[in-house]
Order: structure tokens, then C-alpha cells, then sequence
């Protein structure tokens, strides 16, 4: 028996449905936007922009380019489980470029769109693209599972009265975080080697080695993205308060679809942070904190993607001029 949406995708009214629903969702996430922005004391959030030291900002900036490098590592570990022939330098270059269009403009564009995109250029099967691009978002979530963990069942939050989950509740959602990146690594040490099919595509399952590598990286880069907005705030919120913010936020982003979490970030700090920092700094800190790890690292990927382009024709032409 056909499922009810595989009926509603043969209908040919179907497609507008959904590209209509969507515009509206995205019309009501802008609306809510301008309301808020309306509220808010622009001149106090310059103001706070202003007033971050120059030392603040180039530490800041290091501990955002320390992070990019971090995950641009992540499909170093996809080479090595395919074995495919690209250098370890073009590699971690279709990485950053990908990431930083993955953050601006969203996963599908980003980190697929571009993957596929370069990868094919470059040489690449579908197949294996396609390996590298699972193993490392595995990776990511698999170092964001532990760390969140252990954040919220550790240091957990001090949550808003009307929020139905408390500290109770955050520490249950961290042991069970923690569980399932323990369950991950007890795969690893013994089903080595095994491989599960879905559908068409197959996982085969790393070695514990391999497991703990990617552990490291993630739960590594994670930290390192909270250090940049702790830095930023200089110290005036403790780290695993800025740090559990930022998880929760991420997952806020992804469960909205909104490109580059665009005011949901936002809109995450100044809920769980604004009785310890005023608004308008908190706001601030944000913006620069966008400028930082958003906005300058995609303009390089942008000059980065070009370049690439280039050298992927031209790597193309080789064999024919041969």
C-alpha cells in the first residue's frame, strides 16, 4: 500500500502546496524578525560592537580559523576509509569551502551541493562522495552528541520558568546524549568492519581507533566555537553556560531550516543569556561573532571556490592534451 505521501507527490498540485508552505514559513520567520529588531536599542548594540577590544577580536578570529581548520579535517577520515586519490590539501579545501557555504546558505546547499559539486569536478564517483560526505557529518554530530552530553548533564542550564524542561529534565537529555555516542564507539570496538545496508546506500562500520579519532576532532571543534563567542562575551558568562547555549541553539537552527540560523541564534542567546548580559551587548557580541565565523570565512570560500573551479578544469583537460 503506497503511503500517503507518496499519493500526495503524484498529485500535481502538490509541489505548489509545499513551495507555499515553505514561503510562508519563511515569511512568518521574517515578520517575527523585523518585530523583534523594532524593539531593540540599536544604538546600544554599535555601541557594544565598538567597545570590543582589538586583542578580543584577533583572538576571537584565531579561535574561528582554528575551528574551520578543525573541521576541515573531517573528510581527511572519508579519505582514508575510500582511499580515493585527492591530496590532502585539495581535500581539506573542498571542506572549508563547503562548510562555510554550508553555514551561509544551509546544509543541501552547502555541505552536499558544493561536496558534490567540487568532489565531481575533481575526479570523484557518486559512491564516494557520497561516503565522505556521511562520514563526516557523522563525525560532527557524533563529537556534538558527547559534548552536549556532557554539558547538560554536567553544568546544565538554569532555564526559563515557562519552559516545560528543567535542570532535571537537561541532565536526563545529556545522560542519553552521552549513551548514544557510547553506543557508537561499543559498535566500533565490535562490529568492526561490518556493514549495514539501507535502501541502496551501506555503512561500513569504522574501527574503534578511527571512532575515537573522530570523537576527538568533533568534541574538539564544538568546544572551540563556544570559546569564540565566550571570548568575545570576555569572560562575563562562564564558558559551559555559552558553550550549552550554542548547542542548543544549533539544533534550534536545524530544526528551522532557517539559512545560516538567521535570528534564531539570536533569538536562543537572548532567551537563556539576557538576565546576565544586557540585550543590546548580547546582541552585539552576535553580530560580530556572525561577522567572524559567517561572514569572512565565506567570502574567503567564495574567492577559494573559484579557484578551485579553475584548477578543476584544468586537471580535466590534462588527460585529453595527453
Amino acid at each position: 500500500m503506497k503511503t500517503l505521501g507518496a499519493r500526495l507527490a503524484r498529485r500535481p498540485w502538490w509541489p505548489w502546496v509545499r513551495r507555499a508552505a515553505a514561503w510562508g514559513f519563511f515569511g512568518l520567520i521574517a515578520w517575527l524578525l523585523v518585530n523583534q529588531a523594532r524593539a531593540i536599542d540599536w544604538q546600544e548594540v554599535f555601541d557594544a560592537m565598538r567597545a570590543l577590544p582589538a586583542t578580543t577580536l584577533l583572538l576571537a578570529g584565531a579561535l574561528a580559523a582554528g575551528s574551520f581548520a578543525i573541521y576541515s579535517t573531517y573528510d581527511l577520515l572519508g579519505r582514508h576509509l575510500t582511499r580515493h586519490p585527492l591530496n590532502a590539501a585539495t581535500v581539506m579545501g573542498v571542506t572549508f569551502i563547503s562548510y562555510a557555504f554550508n553555514l551561509n546558505l544551509g546544509s543541501l546547499v552547502g555541505g552536499v551541493a558544493f561536496r558534490y559539486r567540487l568532489y565531481s569536478r575533481l575526479g570523484l564517483s557518486n559512491g564516494i562522495i557520497t561516503r565522505v560526505l556521511g562520514f563526516s557529518m557523522l563525525t560532527n554530530w557524533l563529537g556534538y552528541l558527547a559534548v552536549a552530553g556532557a554539558v547538560f548533564c554536567f553544568w546544565p542550564l538554569e532555564l526559563p520558568a515557562g519552559w516545560r524542561i528543567g535542570n532535571a529534565g537537561l541532565r536526563i537529555l545529556g545522560a542519553v546524549l552521552l549513551l548514544l555516542a557510547a553506543a557508537y564507539l561499543v559498535l566500533c570496538a565490535f562490529a568492526s568492519g561490518h556493514v549495514f545496508r539501507i535502501r541502496r546506500h551501506s555503512f561500513k562500520v569504522p574501527a574503534l581507533r578511527m571512532a575515537l579519532l573522530q570523537l576527538a576532532l568533533s568534541c574538539l571543534n564544538w568546544s572551540v566555537i563556544g570559546s569564540v563567542i565566550w571570548v568575545l562575551l570576555q569572560g562575563q558568562v562562564a564558558y559551559h553556560s555559552v558553550l550549552a547555549v550554542l548547542l542548543v541553539a544549533a539544533v534550534a537552527g536545524v530544526i528551522t531550516h532557517v539559512p545560516a540560523g538567521l535570528g534564531v541564534l539570536e533569538a536562543v542567546f537572548i532567551a537563556l543569556l539576557s538576565d546576565q548580559v544586557p540585550q543590546g551587548r548580547l546582541l552585539g557580541v552576535l553580530l560580530v561573532y556572525r561577522g567572524l565565523y559567517y561572514l569572512l570565512p565565506l567570502g574567503v570560500a567564495t574567492l577559494a571556490y573559484f579557484v578551485t573551479e579553475l584548477r578543476a578544469r584544468r586537471w580535466r583537460a590534462k588527460p585529453a592534451a595527453r
